[in-house]
């Protein structure tokens, strides 16, 4: 018997998720989850979460990697349609960008609440950000406050599931400080959308947005990049 209660934690090896593993951790034993969907970046986004997962010593039977090729069968984002160009950064930019995978969250989020019952989780955390979120619908409060009411219809009688934003109003600054204070391991994860070397690109809209946080914290950022 394990002596926490389990939360299945959304991974993507990036370092929202990784904070918010971190935030969990405080008061679950983790389950990390992590899914490749035909994006770009997989195989170091992979990476990335296999060293966050050692890191906090999540041990085997709690990682789970799924492998899904519906998104990239669908395409509708640069991120998994190899005929449509990544955009560089505009923080600017209103509206939804091509990065948006289309209803990606709630894809992902249906196979965490799967596992989560059979594992017997009955929280599941995902690393959202509401303000630095690109204009992606499916980063919004509004949008997981309507999951959890689907989450209490659609799982069996009693399941007590839910899906738990902790960073949804803070900025890449806020997680950041909140990382540093907390030893988070950023040197560790991995945010850019185009690259799986060892530099990130420097100029897509995740790079951008994790530059600007570490500038605004006021912390060097561990992650080398091709374009200073």
């Amino acid at each position: 018997m394990r002596a926490r209660e389990i939360a299945v934690v959304l991974a993507s090896g990036g370092m929202d998720s990784c904070v918010t593993a971190a935030m969990a951790s405080r008061r679950y034993a983790l389950a990390l989850l992590h899914v490749n969907y035909g994006q770009r970046t997989q195989r170091r986004e992979l990476q990335a979460f296999r060293k966050i997962a050692d890191f906090y010593e999540v041990p085997g039977d709690l990682r789970l990697v799924l492998n899904v090729e519906h998104f990239r069968l669908i395409g509708g984002s640069s991120l998994t349609d190899r005929r449509m160009a990544v955009p560089k950064a505009d923080l600017g930019r209103r509206g939804v960008p091509s990065t948006y995978v289309p209803f990606r969250n709630a894809n992902i989020l249906a196979m965490a609440i799967s596992w989560a019952e059979v594992i017997g989780a009955k929280r599941v955390f995902i690393g959202a950000m509401e303000e630095d979120c690109s204009g992606y619908p499916d980063c919004r409060e509004s949008f997981f406050k309507d999951f959890n009411r689907a989450v209490a219809r659609g799982t069996r009688p009693g399941s007590g599931i839910r899906v738990e934003i902790p960073i949804i109003h803070m900025t890449k600054a806020d997680i950041i400080r909140w990382g540093m204070k907390h030893a988070v391991p950023f040197h560790l994860t991995w945010s850019c959308y185009t690259s799986n070397g060892l530099k990130a690109c420097g100029v897509c809209d995740s790079c951008a947005l994790r530059r600007r946080g570490f500038r605004q914290a006021g912390f060097e950022d561990p992650v080398r990049y091709d374009h200073r």
